[in-house]
């Protein structure tokens, strides 16, 4: 299979990385264009043979495959204003949009995709080695593209998967697992101001712990890698827990009693809650929220 040439609109952080790893393994990436003139050199200089281009339209006009890193809200119109022809594919890499924003693209002839690293880019600097060993999400409009998509997740280390179905509720996956985890130990750090700490020191205290959590769940799985009171069925804890957050927190008890209620049935599950464990927890956390 020949390799496509390759350009890039928008030099944020996922594209940048995406065209470094993808220039390493061998592709040509023609042509950067972006809204930041500083952003678009900074890349191209990282690439040979690439160039900086103002306009966008030279950038579908010199590759084979355009990859649109923009935001969400603005693919579907940049796709539209310009001329894609017949042979070309217009890719984007939204972990929520289906190809519904490239259909100007598809309506032009062009092959449409979407190429998802399923990854947090948070540092820019750390992006590029994030992205071997992450999954890729890949959708396309023909056979031919679709195994492009995936030969280059493969190309740098990825491991490509087929999505069929709702790309909201993948991506609403995706949410939970990073966003909501960032969410939570704000949560959790903030607590240790209650105690005498700043929320810094304890989110340095708390790290070790997810990162063990972490590292279970790699090695054992669900519901294996559960540990802690409900997994022991100790309703003592949970209520001196809840307690606790009620005289010190009380914005916390709700989050806690739902995070609560679904870590039951992982416990069952896993086999170390019994019964009538679950069912006195489940009572105490009924009575919790109405309280």
């Amino acid at each position: 299979m020949d390799r496509p040439r390759l350009g890039f609109i928008g030099p944020g952080t996922v594209g940048s990385a995406l065209a470094v790893a993808l220039s390493g393994a061998g592709y040509a990436v023609t042509a950067i264009a972006g809204r930041s003139p500083e952003r678009a050199r900074a890349l191209a200089d990282r690439l040979p043979g690439a160039e900086v281009v103002g306009d966008l339209q030279r950038t579908v006009d010199s590759a084979d495959l355009v990859f649109l890193t923009v935001p969400d809200d603005v693919i579907a119109s940049i796709a539209a204003t310009l001329r894609w022809r017949a042979g070309s594919a217009a890719v984007h890499c939204s972990g929520a949009a289906g190809l519904d924003p490239l259909e100007a693209a598809a309506v032009q002839g062009a092959d449409v995709g979407s190429f998802h690293p399923l990854q947090t880019f948070a540092a820019a600097a750390r992006a590029r080695e994030k992205l071997a060993g992450s999954a890729f999400a890949i959708e396309a409009s023909g056979a031919a593209l679709e195994a492009q998509l995936r030969e280059m997740a493969r190309a740098i280390g990825g491991e490509p998967f087929t999505l069929a179905g709702c790309k909201g509720l993948y991506h609403a996956g995706a949410v939970l697992a990073s966003n909501a985890l960032v969410a939570l130990l704000d949560t959790a750090a903030g607590l240790w101001e209650s105690l005498g700490f700043s929320k810094e020191e304890g989110l340095r205290a708390l790290l070790p712990l997810v990162r063990g959590t972490i590292e279970n769940l790699d090695d054992i799985g669900l519901p294996g890698a559960l540990t802690g009171p409900i997994s022991r069925g100790d309703v003592g804890t949970v209520k001196r827990n809840l307690s606790a957050l009620a005289e010190r927190a009380p914005d916390a008890v709700a989050l806690y009693v739902e995070l609560a209620r679904r870590t039951i049935p992982i416990a069952t599950a896993q086999g170390t809650l019994r019964p009538e464990a679950a069912a006195r927890l489940r009572k105490l956390l009924d009575t919790a929220v109405e309280c």
